[in-house]
């Protein structure tokens, strides 16, 4: 159901099952006939073996949608998680970079595709699962500026391309024949995929394997590996946009976020901008004190 009516990626089916098969061995009796006392045994116990509330969270949420597909399915007439509440999600802020570090980081690209794909995944806030993703089909063409991309659970959206991130991707497909392997059969794989890998077995780059590029251009620019990743130049896209004074309907857009309670996360970066605007521009404020 998961896979077929919500399209839901390999990652996230691993996840559930993986959840759910915990559950099963852990809850007497299996899950399809147990009751709400087993199920909130099993939850509470979450926490005395040490998992992060995130985890619980995500366990919680797969049981839910476990028996919620029972009950429409007429296979159970109750939903033994209905009186289960989830552990509050603690409001963290994203990890950035500054506009500077970003610069040094995109200088120190060893190469063509290297500095695509940091051009990709700040100067356009994908994810890195869709980074690697991208078939070869969806480079823009000439005259474009912008790609169409297929997000979380399937869904497309157009991600728009400034100027740094299109000449970085032209550079990188002028150089693309190159990267591939030699071998006709794994030719034929890597062919179709924006970022081929020559000893990938599906033939595209793994997620891995850009997190490892990105650690070796922090390291020439001076950077802290730790504080970089594929997500942390996808939050300095979004923060750098809400500082530079895009609204959070536009941001939710441009990241693919289903919700936009996901995205007003970024408006922490806006609160010292919006204060000033409130200063200057709304009447009450600019009227001089008696």
């Amino acid at each position: 159901m998961l896979s077929a009516e919500r399209g839901a990626r390999a990652n996230t089916l691993d996840a559930y099952a993986r959840d759910l098969e915990d559950a099963h061995t852990e809850v007497r009796g299996g899950l399809r006939a147990a009751t709400s006392e087993a199920i909130e045994t099993y939850v509470a116990g979450l926490t005395k073996r040490g998992l992060a509330p995130a985890t619980t969270r995500r366990r919680i949420s797969a049981l839910k949608q476990f028996y919620r597909f029972l009950l429409q399915d007429n296979i159970r007439a109750d939903d033994p998680t209905s009186r289960l509440d989830p552990p509050k999600r603690a409001r963290s802020l994203p990890k950035t970079l500054s506009l500077e570090e970003i610069e040094a980081l995109i200088g120190a690209a060893a190469n063509a595709r290297d500095r695509a794909l940091i051009e990709l995944l700040y100067g356009a806030g994908l994810r890195v699962s869709e980074l690697v993703s991208l078939p070869l089909r969806a480079a823009p063409r000439p005259g474009q500026d912008h790609m169409i991309i297929e997000g979380k659970g399937g869904k497309e959206r157009l991600v728009a391309l400034g100027g740094p991130a299109l000449s970085a991707l032209a550079a990188h497909i002028d150089a693309r024949e190159m990267s591939l392997p030699k071998a006709e059969a794994q030719r034929e794989r890597a062919q179709r995929w924006l970022f081929p890998s020559a000893s990938a077995a599906d033939g595209k780059l793994t997620r891995r394997r850009v997190a490892q590029i990105l650690e070796t251009a922090a390291v020439k620019a001076g950077i802290s590996p730790a504080r970089v990743s594929p997500h942390v130049l996808r939050h300095a896209f979004a923060t750098h946009l809400v500082e530079g004074g895009a609204d959070l309907r536009t941001v939710q857009t441009l990241l693919g976020h289903a919700d936009i309670a996901t995205t007003q996360i970024y408006t922490h970066v806006a609160e010292g901008r919006l204060k000033t605007i409130v200063e200057t521009k709304h009447p009450l404020a600019k009227k001089p004190k008696a």
